[in-house]
């Protein structure tokens, strides 16, 4: 039984830029996107402030993300990586398990990568980390390199939007037709 602490607040500000991010979408009519809670049982509660200090988990999570674009149902989960070399055990077997069965049933999976040693944000499509987990299980590479994504899916900088990520989610789209 995994446990909860300050480790789980890693990645608490992109998942903050991905709410704004998904609050302006909501606004602007484009998109539902709700963040996915995970279970916890508090083991420890402070009882003047009434804060958890010790959870368990109470199962395993899927997917940070969940919703539609434009009718389009879509998963994903929000990942940080601090340099150049991302290690495929942040990603977990049944991660992948879920987010295969999502696209089997015509949705689309991704994860939102921040790249913080390079202030960049990254739309890894769930085909290319397919590549990298397949290399993994075949005794190769256990992590993918910066200079193995695909260029067209870092996020650009736009105006008013944090996370930006539904120009490359277009662009997936277009790679299945």
């Amino acid at each position: 039984m995994a446990t909860w602490n300050s480790r789980g607040l890693r990645g608490s500000a992109l998942e903050e830029f991905i709410n704004r991010t998904n609050e302006k979408y909501l606004e602007n009519g484009l998109a539902l996107i709700q963040k996915v809670p995970t279970p916890i049982t508090p083991i420890r509660i402070e009882k003047e402030t009434r804060h958890i200090t010790l959870a368990y988990f109470d199962q395993k999570s899927t997917v940070d993300y969940i919703g539609a674009v434009q009718g389009i149902p879509v998963c994903f989960d929000a990942k940080e990586c601090h340099s150049d070399t991302f290690p495929l055990h942040n990603i977990h077997e049944h991660q992948v398990v879920f987010m295969e069965n999502f696209e089997k049933q015509g949705g689309v999976a991704f994860f939102l990568v921040s790249y913080t040693s390079h202030d960049v944000f990254y739309y890894l499509r769930f085909a290319k980390l397919l590549e990298f987990w397949k290399r993994a299980k075949e005794g190769g590479r256990k992590s993918f390199r910066y200079e193995e994504l695909e260029t067209e899916f870092f996020l650009p900088e736009k105006r008013g939007v944090l996370v930006p990520y539904l120009d490359a989610l277009q662009k997936d789209l277009s790679l299945r037709d």
